[in-house]
C-alpha cells in the first residue's frame, strides 16, 4: 500500500526530467526508438571512434558540446537525451531507457563499423552504461560518481523510509557486474554526498580486478566535471 501511494513521488525523485526540458529546434540530431523520439547532439561528425555519453539525473547535456568537441577531436560524441528530458519524447523507465541506450549504442556502431563505441556514464548515467556495457561489445568504460544500485543510495539519502521497496526501478549495476569485459575508469568526488562512498566501494568489488580509479577529493557529486583532473584521466583513458 505505501509503495502505492508513494509511487508517484519516488518516481519523480528517480526522473526529475521536466528541469531539463527544451524545444526540439535546440537540437540537430534524431533518433526514433520504440515509437518515442530521442533528440541531441552530435559532435565531430565524421571521425573514426564513436563515444556516446549518458548523462547524470537532471543533467542538461548541451554544455558538452565544445567539452567534447575539443577533448575528444578523434571521436564522434553522441549526446541523445534519455525519454522524457531534452527534447525527447516518451516516459522514462529502467526498461525504455536501457533499449534506447542500446539502440543508441548500436546506431553507433553502425555509423563507425571499424572501431568499438567506448561509453562514458556519470551518476544516473553509470547505471546506464552499466546495463548497455554488459550486453554490448564496449571496449572502455568511464563511469563516473557510480553506485552499486540507485536504490541504495536513494536508501542512504531517505534513511527513515523503505526506499529499496519504494524505487522500482533499482538500477542495479552489481548485478550485472560480472558480464561486463570492457576495460573500466571510475572517477569518485571526495565530497560526494548523493552518492555515498560505500555506494561506489560496492561496486568496485564487483568490478574487474584492473578497474583503474581515480581520486578528486575536492569535488562533489555536481562540479566533479569542473575538475580539470577528472577530464585528462578520462582523456588519458580513451587515448590508450
Amino acid at each position: 500500500m505505501l509503495a502505492t501511494l508513494l509511487a508517484p513521488v519516488t518516481r519523480r525523485l528517480v526522473y526529475p526530467s521536466g528541469e531539463t526540458r527544451i524545444a526540439a529546434t535546440e537540437t540537430d540530431y534524431a533518433l526514433t526508438v520504440a515509437g518515442a523520439e530521442l533528440r541531441g547532439w552530435v559532435v565531430n561528425p565524421g571521425q573514426a571512434r564513436a563515444l556516446v555519453y549518458f548523462g547524470g539525473n537532471g543533467e542538461p547535456l548541451d554544455w558538452l558540446r565544445p567539452v567534447l568537441a575539443d577533448r575528444f577531436p578523434a571521436h564522434t560524441s553522441y549526446l541523445i537525451a534519455y525519454r522524457g528530458y531534452g527534447a525527447s519524447g516518451g516516459r522514462p523507465s529502467q526498461a525504455a531507457l536501457t533499449a534506447d541506450a542500446l539502440a543508441l549504442v548500436d546506431h553507433a556502431a553502425e555509423r563507425h563499423p571499424d572501431a568499438p563505441v567506448d561509453v562514458i556514464g556519470r551518476s544516473l548515467g553509470s547505471g546506464v552504461a552499466m546495463q548497455v556495457a554488459a550486453r554490448r561489445p564496449i571496449e572502455r568504460l568511464v563511469l563516473v560518481t557510480p553506485f552499486d544500485s540507485l536504490a541504495g543510495a536513494a536508501a542512504d539519502l531517505f534513511p527513515r523510509l523503505p526506499m529499496r521497496r519504494l524505487v522500482a526501478d533499482a538500477w542495479d549495476s552489481t548485478a550485472v557486474a560480472a558480464r561486463v569485459s570492457a576495460r573500466i575508469l571510475v572517477l569518485r568526488a571526495g565530497r560526494d554526498e548523493l552518492v555515498r562512498p560505500p555506494r561506489t566501494d560496492a561496486l568496485l568489488r564487483s568490478l574487474r580486478p584492473d578497474t583503474r580509479v581515480v581520486d578528486l577529493p575536492e569535488a562533489d557529486h555536481a562540479d566533479i566535471a569542473a575538475d580539470p583532473a577528472s577530464w585528462r584521466a578520462v582523456e588519458d583513458f580513451l587515448s590508450r
